[in-house]
């Protein structure tokens, strides 16, 4: 059958309040119109709805029978607008993003605390991950944004927003303290006891390829999975970090570690925020995303 579905919303409101004439003040028609409407249902359904009453309308078996169905489906409908308009209204709705232990501790965490404080119906997913992976899952589809470090490789459709300058050191403990205020040659690394991250990270990439530039091989004696490990490592003289700066601050003003200094520093890098241009973001994840960029998509 093709029946107009504005039949079954008039037959709907009718039932519900038990009169043409109330149906038609909330639906803001007139009363003729849902009377014909109630009629071209019937007409074209082949039986009658409603029992004419002295006050009002009663449904027939028949109208029973289609009003169970009706009910269920329109007011799921009118559940649909509800969550609709609560997401629109950033009441709720959900955001995935993809960031690396690095990036969530020094640039992410604090925005999504105040973001948490300002809509705290919003689910927030973190996929925590090294930046190559996280592009993967952008490229995918599975997250709205990612924050990442450069260098990065983005394919076609992927864009890139700088937010913040990082900068890769390496530290040291009291047991290489003779090197402490010291100008270094790169070279000079090939001599110490060098540790570094594992793996495929950013972090990792960019430091080796500059090492090359300075014709020096990276041949660490640890690697380690988090900055925050290569830290402890450090702390026990175990070796020379490289580290970016944020990870060994604290440890650094408290004593426990110095920067080896070197006759030229490693260039800075950056936080970026990277977005496929492609897929849509969440109403919420657009909100997010101005709030980190100062752009808006």
């Amino acid at each position: 059958m093709d029946i107009n579905l504005e039949y079954y919303k008039i037959f709907y409101y009718v039932t519900k309040h038990q009169s043409i004439t109330q149906a038609a003040e909330v639906l803001s028609i007139s009363q003729p119109a849902v009377s014909q409407a109630v009629k071209n249902l019937e007409k074209a359904l082949g039986c009658k709805l409603f029992v004419r009453m002295a006050k009002g309308v009663r449904l027939t078996s028949e109208g029973e029978v289609l009003y169970s169905f009706v009910s269920k489906g329109y007011e799921s409908i009118l559940a649909g607008e509800r969550k609709l308009s609560e997401i629109l209204d950033l009441e709720g709705g959900e955001i995935c993003i993809g960031a690396s232990d690095m990036t969530l501790q020094f640039y992410l965490l604090s925005y999504l605390e105040q973001f948490h404080e300002k809509y705290p119906d919003i689910k927030v997913t973190v996929t925590n991950a090294p930046t190559p992976e996280t592009l993967g899952y952008l490229e995918d589809g599975r997250i709205d944004f990612g924050v990442v470090s450069t260098p990065v490789i983005t394919k076609h459709g992927c864009i890139q927003i700088p937010v913040r300058k990082i900068r890769d050191i390496f530290v040291a403990g009291h047991k290489f303290e003779y090197l402490k205020g010291k100008k270094l040659r790169y070279r000079e690394l090939s001599d110490l006891p060098v540790m570094c991250l594992e793996g495929d990270t950013s972090t990792r990439r960019y430091v080796a390829e500059f090492l090359e530039k300075e014709h020096v091989m990276l041949q660490p004696e640890f690697e380690l999975a988090t900055s925050d490990m290569l830290i402890q490592f450090a702390k026990r003289s175990l070796g020379v970090a490289s580290v970016v700066e944020d990870f060994a601050k604290q440890a650094i003003e408290e004593g426990e570690l110095f920067e080896l200094q070197f006759d030229k520093e490693i260039p800075k890098r950056e936080f970026c925020i990277v977005y496929n241009d492609k897929i849509p973001m969440s109403t919420a994840a657009r909100k997010l995303f101005q709030t980190l960029t100062k752009q808006e998509i």
